[in-house]
């Protein structure tokens, strides 16, 4: 056969087009790092439906491969440092776990705050974005989600919380800086830790009951641990919630050809924080049922008593202002920001 000149240079085009299409289709997997099981509401129902989304939509070239359980080292108070520097490509934590770090995040956690997880996740999204935490407090990342869960309750091992006096002498786990203040406030002594460390502390006695959403109880078996549970008035606001953020290493997200970038962004956002909340709000019912099969006890605090732990827990939103302030923060403006959108999306 002969080639010539023409036929050479086609050759060349059309080698040059096969060489091209393995970069047009390829891949990419993108390293899921969290801190719970397989089993957990947020790996089964949350982080792996949105792998699969963002799969579908982005024509497999997308992928996720999730490590759970903290798989790919390190504590749960690393996590946000693991996705800053790469170790992981994306990370779902609490900022409280890395105390003091995120405090104009922290206004979320203020005690009798919120009612919903998917209300409030949405305010809470506004609230970063509206105020510009997202290009300061949380400049180092690329933050997809941020979200709040379920309400939260008290889950006791030898006697039921009724009353604030009943706090007093007993070591009760919190996973926040100030959840922790709100323990204290109340009398009891606060013990910070996270997540994973629940089970054994209560099994070893080292803490007396935890504070905890239903939706994490089944994940970490505390119905197997403790006898009683301690709920709020269901018409009040929650004890308390968590901040969680869902985030991304900041060059990944640049490294994005532009169609894959919009695939994160049409799953990120306030839509996405909201759809979070929801898969909280409606993993409580279920969860709280394997307590109730178990014949653990459940008692109501009613409203009339709850002010009164409203009242002993007050004094931490001044504390709070002043703390973001002595940080730069207009702390008055971010507090009403937040009690705002929440009362906005969380009636």
């Amino acid at each position: 056969m002969r080639i010539t000149k023409q036929n050479s240079a086609g050759l060349l085009s059309a080698l040059g087009l096969v060489t091209a299409l393995p970069a047009v289709a390829q891949e990419i997997t993108l390293k899921v790092h969290h801190f719970l099981p397989p089993p957990s509401t947020a790996h089964s129902k949350f982080i792996t439906p949105w792998c699969d989304k963002i799969n579908k939509e982005s024509g497999g070239k997308l992928k996720c491969q999730i490590y759970p359980a903290m798989q790919l080292g390190g504590t749960p108070p690393q996590l946000i440092e693991q996705v800053k520097d790469g170790v992981a490509d994306i990370v779902w934590t609490l900022p409280g776990y890395s105390a003091g770090r995120f405090p104009a995040a922290e206004v979320f956690e203020l005690p009798f705050s919120i009612r919903s997880a998917q209300g409030s996740s949405r305010a809470l999204w506004e609230y970063i974005h509206t105020n510009r935490l997202h290009q300061s407090e949380f400049k180092d990342v690329h933050p997809i989600a941020f979200h709040v869960h379920d309400q939260g309750h008290l889950h006791m091992v030898k006697k039921p919380i009724q009353s604030l006096d009943d706090f007093k002498g007993l070591k009760v786990r919190a996973p926040t800086r100030l959840t922790n203040k709100m323990l204290a406030s109340f009398g009891a002594t606060p013990v910070g830790m996270p997540v994973p460390q629940v089970p054994e502390a209560l099994s070893k006695g080292v803490i007396d009951g935890a504070v905890l959403p239903w939706e994490v109880v089944p994940a970490i078996k505390v119905q197997e641990l403790v006898k009683f549970h301690s709920e709020g008035d269901p018409a009040a606001r929650a004890l308390y919630t968590s901040v969680f953020i869902f985030a991304m290493n900041k060059a990944k997200y640049a490294s994005l050809p532009a169609d894959l970038k919009k695939v994160i962004d049409a799953n990120s956002g306030p839509e996405t924080s909201a759809w979070i909340g929801k898969v909280w709000d409606d993993s409580a019912t279920g969860a709280r049922k394997l307590a109730v099969d178990r014949k653990n006890q459940f008692n109501t605090i009613p409203a009339a008593e709850l002010k009164k732990w409203e009242a002993a827990a007050a004094p931490l939103a001044d504390e709070w202002v002043k703390d973001v302030s002595a940080k730069g923060h207009d702390g008055k403006a971010l507090l009403q920001s937040a009690r705002d959108l929440i009362g906005k999306h969380d009636r």
